[in-house]
């Protein structure tokens, strides 16, 4: 699709997404705030920026491959999906209703365009090397994004991929990290004291851009960086530095909103922050 270089206009995009995540979520009456508003900006970057993706042609051969490993959070996605073109925005007032294509997870079976049914944490990012796997051995050159949460890296299985990845030099795979720093029981640090992981990607043999999530022109550079590292044989990964539930005062930096839907006020108060 074509690139939206404006950083105003991207911003303005984000503005909208997050609409969307409080507006579902309150709708359905449940879901996951939190960390669907931590990703929101970096994410609106990548897919209407950097990700190759056609929703005209969604499977297009050619296709970059996106995974949402933190599967939990749908709202984002699904917005995404939506302000690109995939599929009317209307369609996300569905959203974890009965017989709804768009579930608290994201379903395989109910979108062609989907890569793979995920929520089962940790398992993202095996299923994203297998993807990149076989683009090597289709000589495809088609890039692979996997976006992990920061407390699912409690997960024994990320740091077998991640070795596993870094073995088979899979260099077209671009490991998205939301480093919000807050999971559902409380801080990634009190919870299993996961702290300067950037420095432990780096001795597996990782190049490491370490960027603030929120902020665009920081965004736009990583992703800049990281391709060309990827290009170069490098295997990459971005932490971005977030807030979590980023845009609404009251659901910032608490594990509350973690999977927690606003009642009648907090959605009105939430809605008039994003005017």
């Amino acid at each position: 699709m074509d690139k939206v270089s404006d950083v105003e206009q991207l911003k303005s995009i984000a503005k909208d997404v997050r609409r969307d995540i409080i507006s579902m979520i309150y709708a359905a009456g449940s879901g996951h705030p939190g960390g669907s508003l931590s990703a929101t900006d970096f994410l609106t970057v990548l897919f209407f920026d950097y990700m190759h993706h056609d929703p005209k042609n969604p499977k297009d051969e050619n296709r970059d491959r996106f995974i949402l490993s933190k599967g939990h959070c749908t709202p984002v996605y699904y917005s995404l999906l939506a302000r690109t073109g995939y599929f009317s925005v209307d369609e996300l007032s569905t959203f974890r209703k009965l017989g709804s294509r768009l579930q608290g997870h994201p379903d395989k079976s109910k979108f062609d365009l989907m890569e793979t049914t995920s929520g089962s944490l940790g398992q993202g990012l095996s299923i994203s090397a297998g993807t990149a796997f076989g683009l090597r051995l289709d000589k495809n050159n088609a890039k692979v994004y996997c976006v992990l949460g920061d407390g699912e890296l409690d997960e024994g299985q990320v740091w077998e991929s991640l070795e596993t990845i870094k073995k088979y030099k899979l260099d077209n795979l671009i490991i998205l990290i939301d480093n919000n720093k807050i999971q559902l029981d409380g801080t990634v640090i009190d919870i299993k004291e996961l702290k300067n992981f950037d420095h432990e990607f780096i001795d597996i043999g990782y190049t490491v851009f370490k960027t603030d999530g929120h902020d665009y022109e920081e965004i736009i550079k990583a992703y800049e960086d990281a391709l060309n590292a990827s290009n170069n044989g490098e295997n990459v990964i971005i932490i971005f530095q977030t807030i979590k539930g980023k845009g609404i005062s009251f659901m910032e930096n608490t594990s509350e909103w973690h999977g927690k839907a606003p009642n009648k006020e907090e959605y009105e108060k939430a809605m008039k922050e994003l005017e």
